[in-house]
């Protein structure tokens, strides 16, 4: 007897190993809304379910199994057509964490041991028209270091959308806290008032810095949020998120690096299996692809292999941030793209703007205008069909400010002048149609200008040379702006009020118009 219950002891020890090395379960529809398979709620086939590495999809019968080990999060990617149960401040409820021993020890705790999983773990849906043509809202690095900034968010991005109508889900594109981690929970709160679907991924000042290897750095990340990679469909676009910061810096131990692990890319190349080759493939993560000027700021082979991996998708964007400026970045054979065209990356303009910084605006937060000219603000994504554009929009401002004229106030009537009429098209790259015209005459052509924008810098110059030192914080210097044009005064300006007229013409083929004054003098003898 007892041989046979030592054997049967180790039988049923080793039957449940065997169980928490596979998870099983059902996507189903969720006719009842109560987040529970019941007896007369359907499977839905064909709809992919990942383990972070691994995808497989759900058979006729809604069924899935995947391998599991002791550091995984089980998500649904979730199809066209279906929605997520969301929680009560509405972020997507689509994962399980799988965790059985919990977080190294952490300064901010991390992921506390996780039960064992279900028999059947199961993930709930529920049909929705989707339709597809939608918005998108995206928020570039929240960024706040305090509740104070916490606050500045919310008065001055937040209440402008709260609310908002016509638009499907938003997302945040990382740095969603500055370095303190206990203010996840505040930044939720404070998103939730937008009263959307709101999606998010890790920024490198969301990670727990005192972590031993880059895969545990999201381990307090996804106690607030679920997995650092997942995808997702809405119409006929499939998104994809992904972690891109390498932490610690595989190099030297230290820092951090733009790049990809192994298995995140093995993640997108399994997850893309499942996917139409004429969906438009829209990948977010935090730090560009590349920096101009910033070196080796990502590794190459990660960005090689990602491009292999999206070879046959001739419709694709990239959306980061990070950089707190705003830039279209094309990547081409140089970068190890090969497509028809070059893959454009957008990276965002943030909400945070230059960290909080500069003079307090008429809203009670800091203005904070970034490096290159760029007012803060906020994206749309607009989505029609497979194909895409993008709006800027600068926070308190109208949806029609799209071009900041900077001149002189007064130049001199009937002479030359060393000054410049510049306008900061803040969507625009090197090569758009920029074109200028004085008192309604001939329209001509504007330079494009790889400089520091003159209106920024006279920002930085008055905070320098003011008398009180105001409240806030000094904006950050300069840096050359890469959509910056200028164009000379004529020589023949009559004494009096100009109005100067600029137009320009976005990748998208819209154009936007701004006007601004200026006077003419002449010269005292």
């Amino acid at each position: 007897m007892k041989k046979i219950s030592t054997l049967c002891c180790g039988l049923m020890l080793a039957s449940a190993v065997q169980a928490q090395s596979v998870v099983k379960g059902f996507v189903f529809s969720d006719l009842n809304n109560n987040g529970r398979k019941d007896k007369n709620e359907k499977g839905l086939a064909q709809v992919s379910v990942s383990n972070g590495t691994q995808v497989a999809q759900t058979d006729a019968n809604g069924e899935y199994q995947l391998p599991i080990g002791k550091d995984n999060v089980i998500f649904v990617i979730k199809p066209s057509g279906y929605k997520l149960p969301l929680t009560e401040d509405n972020l997507p409820k689509f994962y399980r964490l799988h965790k059985p021993e919990g977080s190294p020890a952490l300064k901010y705790k991390g992921v506390a041991p996780t039960a064992a999983l279900p028999a059947s773990l199961d993930f709930a849906l529920t049909a929705k028209s989707e339709a597809d043509d939608y918005t998108a809202l995206i928020f570039g690095d929240p960024q706040p270091y305090s509740l104070d900034e916490i606050e500045y968010f919310s008065r001055g991005i937040v209440s402008e959308v709260e609310g908002i109508k016509d638009v499907e889900f938003g997302l945040s594109l990382g740095d969603l806290v500055g370095d303190n981690l206990d203010l996840h929970q505040p930044y939720v709160k404070a998103v939730k008032k937008v009263g959307l679907p709101w999606y998010n991924l890790m920024g490198n000042h969301d990670m727990d810095y005192d972590a031993k290897a880059d895969s545990l750095s999201d381990d307090t990340y996804e106690a607030h949020f679920g997995p650092a990679n997942y995808s997702f469909n809405v119409g006929k676009v499939h998104y994809i998120i992904l972690d891109d910061i390498l932490y610690p810096d595989p190099r030297d131990g230290k820092g951090y690096w733009g790049g990809f692990r192994q298995s995140q890319l093995d993640f997108v190349e399994n997850n893309l299996k499942f996917v139409p080759k004429d969906r438009l493939i829209v990948l977010a993560y935090h730090i560009p692809l590349h920096e101009e000027g910033e070196g080796d700021a990502f590794r190459d082979e990660d960005r090689n292999r990602l491009f292999s991996i999206l070879k046959d998708y001739t419709n694709t964007l990239a959306i980061s941030a990070h950089t707190h400026l705003q830039r279209q970045n094309f990547h081409g054979k140089a970068a190890g793209w090969n497509g028809a065209k070059p893959f454009h990356e957008y990276n965002a303009g943030t909400t945070s703007g230059d960290w909080y910084s500069g003079e307090f605006n008429i809203q009670g937060v800091p203005s904070s205008t970034m490096r290159d000219g760029t007012p803060k603000g906020y994206a749309f994504l607009r989505i029609k069909g497979n194909q895409y554009s993008i709006d800027y929009k600068v926070a308190g401002e109208p949806k029609e400010y799209q071009i900041r004229i900077h001149t002189p106030r007064v130049v001199p009537a009937g002479g030359n002048t060393s000054s410049g009429i510049y306008a900061n098209f803040f969507m625009g790259h090197e090569g758009n149609p920029v074109h200028y015209r004085i008192d309604n005459g001939e329209w001509k052509d504007m330079t494009f200008q790889a400089e520091p924008d003159p209106y920024f810098q006279r920002l930085v110059y008055n905070w320098d040379f003011i008398e009180n030192l105001p409240a806030g914080r000094r904006p950050s210097n300069a840096v050359k702006s890469t959509h910056l044009w200028r164009a000379a005064f004529p020589n023949n300006l009559t004494e009096g009020k100009h109005l100067v007229e600029v137009k320009a013409k976005d990748m998208f083929g819209r154009e936007f118009t701004q006007v601004q004054a200026f006077w003419a003098e002449k010269k005292e003898q």
